[in-house]
């Protein structure tokens, strides 16, 4: 039997949502399996889907930046928020943003390309590690672009001028003016960043989390006591409003809570007179899937919890 310690009720707590015990129970129920935990919980109503993206645990800088028909964006993580109001952060996140634009979105070429003082991005990287004083990473960068419309930047809550904690672009594809591309753009980005999608379309969706959120709903229906036939009509209807839910096009638009994203679109092409395709989309969320470090308030946690925590030793 694992040891269960206040600082895995805590995450698995910020996680999940459910209370202290019931974190412990299932940790204790699934022998310190974190992912198997949060499936307990949600088996037993006691959670809701974990939104992994929202669980930011690493600083930094996402950057968007946008030339014509083109777009990137880059995640560069720091240690601290500190290092992230840094003057010397944040130029380097704007020039590798626009080094990605110029260059693509494969990480590994973008270390090698130049930067404006003649070094490469990695170059540039290990001296601001020496001379900032904090550990930092290019994490990750991706491009979108099309052939005929826009591709349109936002960052949410920017703490300058293409830079933020959240950033997305939107590639429309269509004939229309700028002008209603770029209206247009900002609402369905200003949307995903709020609904966090986790594919473009139904049919996109990752597969192994469908049979895995298939697996959580045939256990809680089979509690049900219901007819077998009725349990797989239950799985398969939440299946459905599963993919409805995460996929970008069937999500019902956060800005009336009843238009589905398609439509929105749809109507918008209508309008202008010239069809509008919604071709793509990024969504990068600072520290999303970093797991966060263990902090002072798992001492809270073992107070209230009766866990044991990780002994101390003197440096």
């Amino acid at each position: 039997m694992a040891d269960i310690t206040a600082a895995m009720v805590k995450d698995l707590r910020e996680q999940s949502g459910a209370g202290m015990m019931d974190c412990k129970k299932a940790l204790n129920e699934t022998n310190g399996d974190m992912e198997a935990a949060v499936d307990w919980l949600r088996t037993k109503g006691l959670a809701a889907a974990a939104k992994k993206s929202s669980r930011t645990a690493a600083e930094g800088l996402v950057g968007v930046a946008v030339s014509g028909t083109k777009g990137a964006a880059v995640e560069v993580n720091s240690e601290t928020d500190f290092v992230a109001k840094n003057d010397q952060f944040q130029q380097f996140v704007r020039d590798v943003t626009q080094i990605a634009l110029a260059t693509g979105g494969d990480i590994d070429a973008l270390k090698t390309q130049a930067m404006p003082s003649g070094k490469t991005v990695e170059e540039v990287l290990t001296n601001n590690v020496a001379t900032i004083g904090e550990n930092q990473s290019l994490r990750r960068s991706k491009t979108l672009e099309v052939t005929k419309g826009a591709v349109v930047p936002y960052v949410h809550n920017a703490a300058a001028p293409g830079l933020g904690k959240i950033g997305v672009l939107v590639a429309l594809e269509s004939e229309a003016s700028d002008d209603v591309l770029q209206a247009l753009g900002k609402q369905i980005a200003m949307h995903i960043a709020a609904a966090f999608p986790k594919a473009l379309n139904e049919a996109d969706l990752d597969e192994a989390e469908i049979e895995r959120e298939r697996a959580i709903a045939t256990e809680k229906a089979a509690d049900s006591g219901k007819p077998a036939d009725i349990i797989a009509k239950m799985v398969e209807g939440g299946i459905a409003k599963y993919r409805k839910e995460h996929a970008l096009v069937s999500q019902l638009f956060v800005m009336d809570g009843k238009t589905k994203i398609s439509d929105v679109v749809a109507k918008a092409g209508k309008d202008a007179g010239a069809e509008i395709k919604l071709v793509d989309y990024v969504r990068f969320q600072l520290g999303e899937g970093i797991e966060k470090e263990a902090s002072d308030f798992a001492a809270e946690v073992a107070a209230a919890s009766g866990v044991a925590q990780p002994a101390k030793t003197d440096a």
